[in-house]
């Protein structure tokens, strides 16, 4: 990145999309991630989205340069249709959909409290995206699995599971790419034993091995590809979940079309290029770190001193899917996030007393009946 620091983008929000209709009826068809289609609700047809792709058959994912577009904060704006954004005053996250469709809640936190939004400046298309793969038939089974193998979730919840709050969603993620290519230098430790005596609690003489450690100063140069480093853009869900319903496959990842979004929610990205670049390159840097390490001969090191020099750095707005199921229990708000490529689980649950007061009276029993028969011997 270059030393100039320049201002930060615009605020972002969550934006709603324009219809799309079918080809043989006119009536309004949606994205299927079942049927990858889009599918019309009034007479079923089947219209599958079309692809930018090369002359060779392939599809089109495009790089920019991250230094000029900081520089110049330049580039695709706007989302290709019409669309409408609200601000959910209590998450903050900012929602887009179809101008017809009514938002009664917000999607991330099932709060009331959704305001109409107005960004100064139209933020950064989306490059890309990877479509919805796993339905919501798929997803609902596999949330009654996932509460039902939770031992300490209530009862209730292993079949109902809630179901009908859920919500799929489409997030805004940065990608970014970087050569770097890095000297270090640091102190390699070689451990060796040397046999030491001295005298036990009972005056008798012994003897022992103590490990000791010879430095010797080391050097080393890596050159190292970052691919598609992931930094999500929201702010509208659990970061911890994020993390735990595991990557996406960026390869997969398909150029941006609007179709895809038809019928579905997309939040506008709150983290813009400026801070989503300079926590990547912080991520970036602590991997380097270590890659420099494992290369520093002997048995440890010290004083790691790297020096890097980064080159073709380069980014991409996509678009991620997401299924979301937030409700309430007893007066508390749960979240469960899944991947909606790959259908990993995370999720937070609410946890029955009556099943931990078991658990410790077990417990307890148990530890007793140790030292009943213990005592007996």
């Amino acid at each position: 990145m270059s030393d100039a620091v320049p201002p930060p983008l615009p605020t972002p929000t969550a934006t709603a999309l324009g219809k799309f209709h079918c080809p043989a009826c006119g009536a309004e068809a949606t994205w299927n991630p079942a049927k990858h289609a889009l599918i019309c609700g009034y007479c079923g047809t089947e219209s599958p989205a079309e692809l930018e792709t090369t002359p060779g058959g392939d599809a089109v994912i495009k790089e920019h340069d991250l230094v000029a577009a900081l520089r110049s904060q330049d580039g695709k704006r706007g989302w290709q249709t019409e669309r409408v954004q609200v601000l959910c005053q209590s998450c903050r996250a900012i929602s887009v959909f179809e101008p017809s469709r009514i938002a009664q809640r917000c999607d991330f936190c099932g709060s009331a409290a959704l305001v109409p939004y107005q960004e100064a400046k139209e933020a950064f298309s989306p490059e890309s995206l990877l479509a919805f793969k796993i339905s919501d038939v798929q997803v609902r089974e596999a949330i009654r699995q996932w509460y039902g193998s939770r031992w300490f979730a209530p009862n209730a919840l292993g079949t109902k599971a809630m179901t009908d709050q859920l919500h799929g969603v489409y997030l805004p993620y940065w990608t970014f790419d970087a050569n770097v290519s890095a000297d270090w230098t640091a102190e390699s430790g070689y451990h060796y034993y040397v046999t030491e005596h001295y005298t036990d609690a009972n005056g008798n003489r012994q003897s022992r091995q103590v490990q000791k450690t010879r430095w010797e100063w080391s050097s080393g140069h890596v050159d190292h590809f970052f691919d598609d480093e992931l930094v999500c853009a929201s702010k509208g869900v659990d970061r911890a979940l994020i993390a735990e319903i595991g990557g996406f496959p960026t390869k997969e990842l398909v150029p941006y079309q609007a179709g895809f979004l038809a019928g579905w929610v997309v939040e506008r990205y709150q983290i813009d290029l400026l801070a989503a670049a300079q926590h990547s390159r912080e991520t970036m840097t602590g991997k380097l770190h270590s890659l420099c390490g494992r290369q520093v001969p002997g048995d440890t090191y010290r004083n790691l001193q790297v020096s890097p020099h980064w080159f073709n750095q380069t980014f991409k707005h996509v678009l991620l899917p997401v299924w979301l199921l937030t409700y309430q229990y007893h007066g508390t708000t749960y979240h469960v996030l899944i991947n909606g490529y790959t259908g990993a689980i995370a999720g937070r649950y609410p946890k029955s007393w009556v099943k931990i007061f078991l658990l410790v009276l077990a417990i307890l029993a148990f530890a007793g009946l140790v030292v009943l028969f213990g005592s007996r011997r």
